[in-house]
């Protein structure tokens, strides 16, 4: 009888199959090459998974460890890739048997009204049982197999897309930490502006008293003090603004960012460029970008979510057994005359639900398509992404050697000037002129340093963030 039914069983398993499509991935058309494939000069097999580094500032190190470890929603997806990797557990566990066991004691009298006889009546009696049970389900079309794969591609999808979150978490961090320290270098241009306007003034003033000079060119050079004066409180209020939302990206306080000892930011200027820029062929994109992979990962499991809905039309299998021992005392419970078990397979599936399995279907396939666009759509913006980081690294080398050059023509347009109107040969405000110039310059140097450095930080991120010499994403 038990070679029969495993027989029977093995006769089940090997003739099931898997509803639903299979996988595959979508066509996407590719560029051949990048904009400017120069600037992508850098050894793919080197270790780029803490890019970040590059830029030789301790200080940013610091904060982009920090933020790794503190960052508050850094820290929710984390606890959500755990979840997702217990659902995966949990679809791997459905598809083994179930063993459960089970003891139970009872004490009944039946009355004699039940057996029909008046008057007559039997005593108490009692029931112990020990037994283990056994239950299967025999996966006929493939339904838990396809509920293993949907909760494994979830579970890549939370994956990837801490990965992703991380990497905009670090590119925060490092763009904000460039913005902070342009800021602050502009509050100091400002202020030593301030301070050398007041020094004028004060010349000024003198002369005036003096009688060397008319009222005209006093109020002159006391407007270009207050003007400076003015720039000042919205220059400060950026900086603190800036130096909150890093705290927060670190995931504390302001104070407690800030008032550490050991936080030494050096100049905007001291920090260096990264030499080169990992290179690798466009088509290698799809395997760096985690928000692609994540997405990708989406697609799969909603590809794998149609062959549920289609095995949940179709009949299951149930194969039960049940081993144990039953007797009215607990002496005799293990003995021979007391065993007992059972054997049992149910076959259960709908006949007639007014079209809600057909619904769920074609609610699984609908998704699939909106899963397969969003996966088309991340995969174009990704290489627009590349696009306009690659443009604007270009353009912001442009800029900074272009603003230098701007400053250092104007720092000696300044000298000249300071010594022409010393010497009377041009007004005070042919002077004052030159000033603006180069302090507008030199605010805007700093904003184009700053750029610089985005830029640089973006593209790590465009092309997909840190990754070891073997190509996994770090």
């Amino acid at each position: 009888m038990s070679k029969r039914l495993i027989s029977l069983l093995s006769a089940v398993v090997i003739a099931g199959c898997t509803t639903g499509p299979d996988y595959e991935t979508p066509d996407t058309a590719l560029p051949q090459a990048w904009p400017d494939q120069s600037i992508l000069s850098g050894d793919l097999q080197a270790d780029w998974s803490e890019w970040w580094q590059l830029f030789g500032d301790p200080t940013l190190n610091q904060l982009v460890l920090r933020s790794l470890d503190q960052n508050l929603k850094l820290s929710a997806q984390t606890a959500r890739v755990e979840e997702f990797r217990a659902r995966l557990g949990l679809a791997r566990a459905d598809r083994l048997p179930t063993l459960e066991a089970q003891a139970a004691a009872s004490r009944e009298q039946t009355p004699g009204a039940t057996i029909g006889i008046p008057g007559f009546e039997t005593g108490p009696t009692n029931l112990f049982s020990v037994s283990g049970m056994l239950g299967y389900e025999v996966d006929l079309w493939g339904r838990l197999a396809r509920e293993r794969e949907a909760a494994l591609a979830l579970f890549e999808q939370s994956s990837h897309a801490r990965d992703a979150l991380r990497l905009s978490i670090v590119t925060d961090v490092v763009t904000t930490y460039f913005d902070l320290r342009a800021a602050e270098n502009q509050v100091r241009i400002t202020q030593d502006t301030i301070d050398s306007r007041e020094q004028t003034l004060e010349l000024q003033q003198i002369r005036y008293d003096g009688g060397d000079i008319d009222e005209l060119v006093l109020q002159q050079a006391r407007s270009e003090l207050e003007s400076a004066r003015a720039e000042l409180p919205a220059r400060i209020q950026r900086k603190r603004m800036l130096e909150g939302a890093l705290a927060v990206l670190i995931g504390v306080q302001p104070e407690q960012l800030w008032s550490r000892p050991d936080w030494n930011p050096g100049d905007l200027g001291d920090i260096q460029l990264p030499r080169q820029i990992p290179s690798f062929l466009p088509s290698e994109l799809l395997e760096r970008r985690p928000d692609v992979r994540a997405s990708e990962a989406g697609l799969k499991a909603a590809t794998a979510s149609i062959g549920i809905a289609e095995a949940a039309r179709l009949p299951r299998i149930n194969l039960s057994a049940m081993l144990g021992t039953a007797a009215g005392s607990t002496s005799n419970l293990f003995t021979e005359d007391a065993e007992a078990w059972s054997l049992a397979a149910s076959l259960s599936g709908p006949i007639w639900d007014f079209g809600r399995s057909r619904a769920r279907i074609e609610s699984a396939e609908a998704q699939a398509e909106q899963a397969e666009a969003q996966y088309r759509m991340t995969v174009l913006a990704a290489f627009n992404d590349v696009r306009n980081a690659l443009i604007l690294y270009d353009s912001n080398s442009q800029r900074v050697e272009a603003t230098r050059n701007l400053v250092d023509s104007l720092e000696r347009t300044e000298a000249l000037a300071k010594l022409r109107y010393k010497e009377g040969y041009i007004s005070f405000m042919e002077f004052l002129d030159t000033q603006r110039a180069l302090l507008s310059a030199r605010l805007a140097l700093e904003e184009a340093v700053r750029d610089q450095l985005s830029a640089t930080a973006s593209l790590f991120k465009a092309l997909g963030g840190g990754w070891d010499p073997q190509g996994r994403e770090s």
